[in-house]
């Protein structure tokens, strides 16, 4: 297992995606993924406040609650990180210091725990001023109710104001950071973002791994898109290098036996800063795709035609 950043925090190859709870996969659903998940050794999943408040007659909270409702049902206890700052309630919006600490508390009853593992800034916002925010967080390590924190969905240069904040007043610094980043959509976190994260030692976990179900394979042409509810997220994908990089993964997985979603995460786990993707499933079967390839490594050359494929 990788530690988060130079945090006590430890994860197996994948972190399970809880967006789907309540979702795309019911509570009975959602039980048997967590069992399984669990019992392959799976140790975080991953969630946030505003799952799923985008689904009629929903308003946020829906995966915090199920999760909470396994570990009270099963008797047991998984790490869960979650995220503030994109469902407005109590204390205001986005990251105001008051609505840290009210969303926070309410993610703490939903889920039935006393400290959330790992909490992320779920989006920056450049109207509260960072050591507003990281104050706030500072606040909740010191109470106990958090354990770590981490940013998702920051700039390059966001991200490193925030932490020059943070060793200048002494505050609590992001562990962690959760981008978009899978073979098909790179733009947002090579380079600068990836090399400050390598330089900090700050773990990154990327969320989208399988570029909403693109990576599987499943969506090769026009036709293919109604198959899923996510099928207009993929559209754009079809177009550009998305039919090369399946063209690659084609060939590295008949070379290995492997499936293109592990080919897909395995990439992910090779590349510089990368803890563990993130990567959802809304069946049994899906999961145990996911986890057969847990141990799966690419040769260097395996890599290389697929990072060229996606350039």
């Amino acid at each position: 297992m990788r530690a988060i950043g130079v945090t006590d925090l430890h994860t197996p190859p994948m972190v399970f995606g809880g967006n789907v709870f309540g979702w795309t996969a019911d509570r009975e659903t959602s039980f048997a993924l967590l069992d399984r998940f669990a019992d392959a050794g799976g140790t975080l999943v991953d969630t946030a406040d505003v799952y799923s408040a985008w689904v009629d007659g929903h308003r946020g909270g829906e995966s915090e609650t199920i999760i909470g409702e396994w570990m009270k049902a099963r008797g047991k206890r998984i790490a869960v990180a979650t995220k503030v700052g994109m469902l407005p309630g109590e204390g205001g919006e986005k990251l105001a210091p008051a609505r840290i600490a009210a969303a926070c508390d309410a993610s703490l009853r939903r889920l039935g725990v006393e400290t959330i593992d790992l909490y992320y800034a779920h989006k920056d916002d450049e109207d509260v001023p960072q050591e507003e925010v990281l104050a706030a967080f500072g606040k909740l390590i010191d109470a106990g109710k958090v354990r770590n924190i981490a940013a998702s969905n920051f700039s390059a240069a966001r991200l490193k104001s925030a932490l020059d904040i943070a060793a200048r007043d002494g505050l609590p610094h992001y562990r962690a950071l959760q981008p978009e980043y899978n073979l098909v959509r790179r733009h947002r976190f090579e380079g600068e973002l990836q090399d400050l994260c390598v330089q900090h030692n700050i773990g990154v976990l990327p969320y989208y791994g399988l570029a909403a179900g693109f990576l599987t394979g499943k969506y090769r042409d026009a036709s293919d898109l109604e198959k899923s509810v996510r099928g207009s997220d993929v559209r754009a994908l079809l177009d550009g290098k998305g039919r090369d990089v399946l063209a690659a993964m084609d060939a590295v997985a008949a070379e290995t036996g492997a499936g293109l979603p592990q080919i897909a995460l395995a990439w992910l786990r090779a590349q510089p800063g990368v803890v563990a993707p993130i990567a959802s499933a809304t069946s049994v079967e899906q999961l145990d795709t996911l986890i057969g390839g847990w141990d799966l490594t690419l040769t260097a050359e395996q890599l290389d035609r697929l990072t060229a494929a996606g350039a």
